[in-house]
């Protein structure tokens, strides 16, 4: 992405670039978010930094600006930078005076689903090749979103130690165990899109419960039935209903 930004900058400014051929629109401003940091001397932690640049971006950036953003939302817990991030990208795309050209890269895998509901999101990513519990990065731009991350292979890389690394990848495991809910869709995403196709899902589940239920009602002959044996029944469709 930075290399984007200077690539612009210099075509701008007149110089060559390092390209055969590239067709680049007018940029009034390149604005960026990019790398970690904090300002004690402010008070200012490294989230607070990144929230303030982000503020500026988005109050002071045109339609004609290119806007580079690298992981909005670190520095709070997954939740809150997720819905940050997932609020930013529809605000640059959705603002009339906005809709900038914008690269925007995150490990939040869900932000993908963006491209489902926003016509002019696109999903990039780079190339990875996976050998024997390794990772070889292959340096090449290829389209579509990803499901994951290496940072668990990034982190044995580091050498941290092996007990860590296999723990890691127990925790992974588990939690994207539990990242999908009944109909197979992100829970902690879930896109407008689908929102139907889950109400439609859970209602289906409603209608099967209840035609369950008539059923077994109509297949009762009551006049056959002892005190006792009705009560069990009774019981018995309650407690299927319950599990419902």
């Amino acid at each position: 992405m930075r290399q984007v930004a200077l690539i612009v900058l210099m075509a701008h400014i007149g110089s060559f670039i390092p390209a055969k051929e590239a067709i680049i629109g007018l940029v009034d401003r390149i604005f960026t978010r990019v790398g970690a940091l904090d300002n004690l001397a402010k008070g200012e932690s490294t989230f607070m930094v990144e929230m303030n640049e982000t503020a500026n971006i988005l109050r002071n950036a045109s339609n004609k600006s290119l806007i580079i953003l690298d992981e909005i939302g670190r520095g709070t817990s997954t939740f809150d930078g997720l819905s940050i991030a997932w609020a930013v990208a529809e605000y640059i795309h959705d603002q009339p005076n906005l809709r900038t050209k914008t690269l925007f890269a995150t490990h939040y895998h869900e932000l993908t689903e963006l491209a489902l509901t926003k016509e002019r999101v696109r999903n990039y990513n780079i190339a990875v090749k996976e050998w024997n519990d390794r990772i070889i990065f292959l340096r090449k731009l290829v389209e579509g979103g990803t499901s994951r991350s290496y940072g668990i292979q990034v982190a044995r890389l580091a050498g941290l130690p092996r007990e860590v690394i296999d723990r890691a990848k127990e925790i992974l495991m588990n939690l994207e165990r539990g990242e999908l809910n009944e109909v197979g869709i992100p829970k902690i995403a879930l896109s407008k899109r689908y929102r139907h196709k889950l109400e439609n899902y859970q209602l289906s589940l409603l209608n099967q419960s209840a035609d369950y239920l008539r059923e077994e009602l109509k297949r009762l002959d009551i006049s056959t039935l002892t005190p006792l044996e009705a009560l069990n029944k009774l019981n018995e469709l309650k407690e299927k209903a319950e599990k419902e």
